[in-house]
């Protein structure tokens, strides 16, 4: 007899890191998720090795009230 599981927020929260780095450098989610490693705790599953995801960074821009 087979027990149903469900993922945490944090193991959503995973996806979703994971979703959004695929979104960002324009590749493919599919390694991504086939490289999580999940854990049971009390709560579901755990994602144990979330993806890193860093927001690109911004160039200097100008101050537009400087010039007010």
């Amino acid at each position: 007899m087979s027990e149903d599981m469900f993922l945490t927020d944090r193991a959503v929260g995973a996806l979703m890191m994971a979703l959004q780095k695929s979104l960002m450098e324009q590749s493919d989610i599919v390694p991504v998720l086939k490289g999580f490693k999940f854990r049971l705790v009390e709560e579901g599953l755990v994602v144990t090795n979330p993806p890193p995801v860093r927001a690109p960074r911004e160039e200097a821009s100008e101050d537009i009230s400087a010039d007010a």
